[in-house]
């Protein structure tokens, strides 16, 4: 592991560029920043979700994969490095098994809301979805180690899961999209 970083400000990035685990510079916008950004920005996302009243399961949960973003934010970070595995990955398909086998069928297309911890849900399930499309996008001009994406992947799957499942919990219907004869669609 490369070492921490003690001073906050030191100013190098005042050019336009940042270091990345392997001391190499890079612009701020490259993709792999903007893939490292929208990881963290998930893991701010998740930290926030934990802070409503969870079942104890899901905090736990949530812990974990908090801990994961940190690791795949590293290996971003790091050209060439790699911490995620295929484990970590099938990690997320078990919880997805088991918390969706509480909820039943879907029948409609479901609009984030409900309680705030399954908004909360929702939002993080698009702020994966979208480091999902940075990781995509980072891939076609640099090597991304596969359980990157998947994880991503599995993950926004999870929180919309657990948005119902957290709704369900709180005796809370889900908000359900209503096709309106005046809406123009056929």
């Amino acid at each position: 592991m490369p070492t921490r970083v003690s001073i906050v400000a030191t100013r190098t990035g005042d050019d336009g560029t940042t270091g990345l685990g392997d001391k190499t510079r890079v612009p701020k916008d490259a993709p792999r920043i903007a893939a490292l950004g929208d990881v963290d920005e998930l893991n701010s996302v998740i930290g926030l979700w934990r802070t409503e009243a969870l079942p104890i399961d899901v905090d736990a949960l949530l812990s974990r994969i908090q801990h994961d973003l940190f690791d795949l934010g590293g290996e971003l970070c790091i050209p060439d490095w790699t911490v995620l595995k295929q484990t970590h990955v099938l990690r997320l398909d078990e919880a997805l098994a088991h918390y969706n086998a509480e909820l039943g069928p879907l029948k409609e297309f479901i609009l984030p809301g409900g309680t705030r911890a399954a908004a909360l849900a929702h939002q993080a399930r698009t702020v994966a979805r979208r480091a999902e499309r940075a990781v995509v996008t980072l891939a076609r001009v640099e090597t991304v180690h596969p359980p990157v994406r998947q994880y991503l992947n599995r993950l926004s799957d999870l929180c919309f899961v657990l948005a119902r499942f957290l709704n369900r919990a709180a005796g809370v219907t889900d908000v359900l999209w209503e096709r309106r004869p005046d809406d123009g669609a056929q």
